[in-house]
């Protein structure tokens, strides 16, 4: 949870910062910052692809991931869902309500591959790098979020901890069910995911990472199938 506790903090400190300032950071100043995050994220991304020991499984769990998360539209469902919540809550007046700066921040916070990738990891491993860099980005954004929709924007920290400390607490609970290799491939493909989201932020792409979230139920399943079958295999020699 130590994460968790990182991001809460860092949106209470950027709110903060934001509500003071009024008028945000300059954006030469937070485009530097996010390529700057966005460098992090990649070597955290490459660094964590190193664990996979299955070459094939990793690709067969990122194809499949990405295959079953292009059908499903995962990411212009999360995208269509955030946009009918903000509409819902935001008003055409001048004053900006606090149910749209919380509504907007927890969508910006709270719903997005980093945000799934980071929990699960920090939950299942123990490896909070993530969730740490996520915090980062998440204070940028909170200065700037906070300097205009007020004060709803630091009421969101307690979204980040209901649902990110949902994430971790659940990945911590299936870990125990869960062989060390197969926390490997999960990890390594959940890495790639995060090497996805690292080019995004450093403006070189424009990947849909959330459609290959699937990946990471993949990794473990098709490893459990690859043992399997390699303990019938050896049983028949």
């Amino acid at each position: 949870m130590l994460g968790v506790f990182i991001n809460v903090i860092t949106v209470i400190f950027g709110s903060c910062i934001g509500l003071l300032l009024k008028k945000g950071i300059p954006a030469r100043v937070s485009k530097a910052a996010m390529t700057g995050l966005g460098v992090c994220t990649l070597y955290i991304g490459i660094s964590g692809s190193l664990c996979g020991n299955h070459v094939l499984i990793v690709i067969a769990s990122v194809v499949a991931g990405a295959i079953v998360g292009t059908i499903l539209d995962i990411d212009g469902a999360i995208n269509s869902l955030a946009n009918k919540v903000e509409a819902h809550f935001k008003h055409d007046n001048s004053s900006v309500s606090i149910a749209e700066g919380l509504v907007s921040a927890t969508l910006l916070f709270c719903v997005g591959s980093m945000t799934v990738t980071g929990s699960i990891q920090a939950g299942i491993t123990g490896d909070n790098s993530v969730l740490i860099t996520k915090a980062m980005l998440d204070l940028i954004s909170s200065i700037m979020l906070a300097s205009s929709l007020g004060v709803g924007v630091l009421l969101s920290s307690v979204s980040v901890l209901v649902i990110q400390g949902g994430l971790v607490l659940f990945a911590e609970l299936i870990s125990p069910f869960m062989s060390a290799g197969a926390i490997d491939e999960m990890t390594c493909a959940g890495s790639l995911v995060i090497i996805l989201i690292g080019s995004n932020l450093m403006g070189l792409s424009t990947f849909k990472a959330a459609d290959f979230l699937p990946a990471i139920i993949f990794a473990p399943i098709i490893y459990n199938l690859y043992s399997f079958a390699e303990r019938v295999m050896l049983g028949f020699t």
